[in-house]
């Protein structure tokens, strides 16, 4: 584990990025409180959406557009 200071991990943010691939780092703030780095890697890109399926597709143009409008003026 590997414990860095708030202005260390500025100054090295790439460094520590690719080193938290392999193990903890920590990053601790002047007033005590410290932060875990933890990796996440996900084979699913968050753009990755179902689609709509078992609903009605005969959804027209006009409705999108008043469902936005009603979600704006809520």
């Amino acid at each position: 584990m590997k414990v860095y200071t708030y202005s260390e991990a500025r100054q090295k943010l790439s460094m520590i990025l690719d080193m938290a691939r392999s193990e903890e780092v920590i990053i601790k703030r002047r007033g005590g409180e410290t932060f875990k780095l933890v990796f996440n890697q996900s084979d699913k890109s968050p753009f990755d959406v179902k689609g709509i399926s078992g609903i009605n597709k005969k959804i027209k143009t006009q409705d999108i557009l008043d469902a936005i409008s009603e979600s704006r003026s809520t």
